[in-house]
């Protein structure tokens, strides 16, 4: 019997820890700090430690979990943006945009987002927890132990709380720590087409307080970009949330420019997607607190650009890597291949890769517990079955991991 409590795993061949890494700008390989041959102790599911196999102290009478093959461990994944809360399928989308069709396009034809709000809004709550519950298996299966879910498939009270309410009995559902945002303004829905500014003042004043008093969410975002929500409109609505206490993030720079310097001014946590920042724009985030969210999944599933990562480190800004991960335009949602692809294309470093899949996209969601072997934090791991950490991004994403490790419960 473990009086203890203490949990011993291990030997790894490699324990990427992902600590002491610069905060902004580059990060070459070599200033990844990697322990060779060690324990990871474990206790009341956070982390205590990284230890050497003869410092084990055998006379506390500890739990060992030996390994019995060569491993590398690294922090849980953290997927940053995603929209796994839905209901449907837009594989109808799929075909026309590989066909020719462009977004507007598709929306006039009854596709794009407004297709998903009207299969979500029949869907019952019970349906909704059922495909977050599928889809975040799948995810924890690959590595990923946190995730951020948005809304934005309801655009009315009623069903922006019911995706609210689903995503929060999936997480009392679920071993892995779901993060639910507020993505009420993700674009304007039929009951008020051409009356976006009457639609903010409804959720100024109506949904975003009764979020807040339900305790359903305590992060905000919005769709800055043509056909759905201006710069000025998003300023007003953004400045509401701050003031209820909401973190707030941005979807940005898309298809067009503007929403990363709102980002930017509003002292938001992130601004994602920046597949069409400039130069300009790039300069602008990276002079700022704020963290880059690139979204390559997106960029896969629409056949555009990536976001500039590589600029954006080079210039001293923060990168996280997120799958976005939803119904339209980033069907996929592997977090790590997306991210590995993301770094060919952008000639990022392995460890900017997966600092921007672990400690930076836990700085884009405000989560100070995780992201890092240490002690003090959470005990969720990520096991590799290989002697080399290389080799996980080398494989991009084929090399699927041996045990996942939630708050140190082995779940895989």
């Amino acid at each position: 019997m473990n009086n203890s409590g203490i949990t011993y795993i291990g030997p790894f061949s490699e324990i990427v820890t992902m600590d002491g890494l610069p905060a902004n700008g580059p990060i070459s390989d070599d200033q990844l700090n990697i322990i060779e041959d060690g324990f990871i102790a474990i206790k009341d599911g956070m982390i205590l430690g990284i230890v050497k196999r003869e410092s084990i102290n055998l006379h506390t009478n500890p739990e060992l979990h030996i390994l019995k093959e060569p491993s590398v461990c690294l922090p849980g994944f953290i997927d940053a943006h995603t929209h796994i809360c839905f209901a449907g399928s837009r594989a109808r989308d799929y075909a026309m945009r590989n066909a020719g069709k462009t977004y507007l396009e598709i929306a006039k034809e009854g596709g794009g987002i407004l297709s998903t709000v009207n299969q979500t809004r029949i869907a019952k709550k019970e349906e909704l927890i059922e495909g977050i519950l599928k889809r975040t298996r799948r995810h924890l299966e690959s590595g990923v132990t946190t995730i951020e879910i948005k809304s934005g498939y309801g655009l009315n009270s009623f069903d922006e709380l019911k995706m609210l309410t689903a995503i929060q009995d999936a997480n009392d559902a679920t071993k892995s720590d779901l993060i639910s945002t507020c993505l009420a303004a993700h674009t304007v829905p039929p009951e008020f087409k051409g009356k976006a500014d009457e639609y903010i003042q409804f959720l100024n004043n109506e949904l975003l307080p009764l979020i807040k008093e339900k305790e359903l969410s305590n992060r905000v975002d919005i769709f800055v970009e043509k056909g759905a929500f201006t710069v000025d409109q998003a300023w007003t609505y953004l400045l509401r949330a701050r003031d209820l206490g909401y973190d707030i993030t941005v979807h940005a720079d898309q298809f067009s420019t503007g929403g990363s310097k709102l980002a930017v001014e509003m002292g938001a946590l992130s601004a994602d997607h920046l597949e069409a920042s400039g130069i300009k724009e790039v300069k602008l985030i990276a002079e700022s607190e704020t963290v880059a969210v690139a979204l390559p999944g997106a960029s896969l599933g629409l056949g555009c650009n990536f976001t500039p990562a590589r600029s954006i480190l080079d210039h001293g800004g923060r990168l996280a890597i997120a799958s976005d991960w939803n119904p339209g335009s980033a069907p996929m949602g592997y977090l790590l291949m997306q991210a590995a692809i993301l770094g060919t294309f952008q000639k990022l470093t392995n460890a900017e890769i997966l600092a921007g899949i672990t400690v930076q996209a836990a700085n884009a969601l405000n989560l100070k517990d995780r992201g890092i072997i240490k002690s003090g934090f959470l005990a969720d791991l990520v096991i590799f079955p290989t002697h080399d950490y290389r080799e996980i991004l080398y494989k991009q994403g084929m090399l699927r991991p041996s045990h996942v490790l939630k708050r140190g419960e082995i779940l895989f």
